[in-house]
């Protein structure tokens, strides 16, 4: 199997996507002539022209408005954020209208819009750039929302979202664009909403997506080999539709549970998880459901105390011998 970066796992994905199917159009700012802010547009206008790498405007409510009204006249456009935390510009466009179209509609027009870029702090560039914003979009029904922590699972999540025929927010990771793993070739599709359990174990559960799967398992290995403690995994992929039934079962195997997020935590994705599993495995629980997420302040310029800011191995560690032990 092909080792490929997570970079060029989307960009293998969109070029599989365009070739396949002559509807699909990415646009987005600098995705033609410069090959993307991240690079991840690279050599696809030469390859499918400006007709289908469209290049558009400093304007997300101008480019996403355009890409959702072509999305309802039958185009299947991938939309290019350079930061998330520009999606409030188009806030109406996505929230209000992409999430609504088909029900408003009676069922008749659909939005099949894919929106991707990245969503996460760690790279020093301030409180304005740095959000993450899944539980805003998840909030909203009518839109699924899809958090990718591997170049594989970035490739099968984006060729099926581009497939879907509902609005998909595809959310990625400036800090996992180099990671390199194993990429299926051809046909690869992992379907919205399943969850998959990266790392077997019995003593705790770590329910988790994104970045934040590769500092759980980095934490594992210590635990394991340091404290005895075995740590079972679960990569939610998609926060909207949520694959629960995953996160129950991997509950009632190991009856701890620590939820690890890049989210502030008020209001997070793991508030309404955390909610769940109490109610549908309450008994299943030998201890309290933990958390650990962003410190809740706006994202810190300084990298050093960024880092501590987020979510990393140590934090996740240390939250993790909490867990086990019952202590807050």
């Amino acid at each position: 199997m092909p080792i490929f970066t997570y970079r060029e796992a989307i960009r293998h994905a969109l070029a599989e996507e365009l070739t396949r199917d002559p509807n699909v159009v990415v646009m987005g700012e600098e995705v033609a002539q410069f090959n993307g802010a991240y690079k991840v547009t690279e050599g696809l206008l030469e390859k499918f022209g400006p007709q289908r790498i469209v290049d558009t405007p400093i304007s997300e409510a101008g480019f996403i408005g355009m890409g959702l009204g072509a999305s309802m006249l039958g185009v299947r456009p991938v939309m290019e954020l350079m930061f998330w935390s520009f999606y409030s510009v188009a806030f109406d466009q996505i929230l209000n209208n992409a999430a609504n179209v088909r029900y408003m509609s009676g069922g008749q027009i659909n939005c099949p819009i894919v929106i991707r870029g990245p969503a996460n702090g760690g790279t020093n560039v301030g409180a304005t750039h740095s959000h993450t914003t899944e539980n805003v979009l998840a909030h909203h029904p009518g839109v699924k929302v899809v958090v990718p922590s591997t170049p594989a699972d970035a490739k099968g999540l984006l060729k099926s979202a581009i497939r879907d025929n509902d609005p998909v927010m595809f959310l990625e990771n400036t800090m996992l664009y180099g990671l390199e793993g194993e990429v299926p070739e051809g046909e690869h599709l992992v379907p919205l909403g399943l969850a998959d359990v990266k790392r077997e174990g019995t003593d705790l559960t770590i329910v988790t997506y994104g970045r934040c799967v590769h500092h759980s398992l980095a934490a594992a290995s210590i635990l394991e080999k340091e404290h005895g403690i075995s740590v079972e995994i679960v990569d939610l992929r998609s926060i909207r539709p949520l694959d629960i039934d995953t996160v129950l079962a991997s509950v009632a195997k190991t009856n701890r549970v620590l939820i690890v997020e890049e989210q502030k935590p008020f209001a997070s994705v793991g508030s309404q998880l955390a909610y769940m599993i109490q109610r549908e495995a309450f008994d299943e629980l030998d201890g309290p459901i933990h958390r650990l997420c962003t410190v809740d302040a706006p994202a810190i310029y300084s990298p050093p105390v960024e880092t501590e800011q987020l979510p990393n191995p140590r934090r996740v560690l240390e939250a993790a011998l909490r867990a086990v032990a019952g202590s807050e």
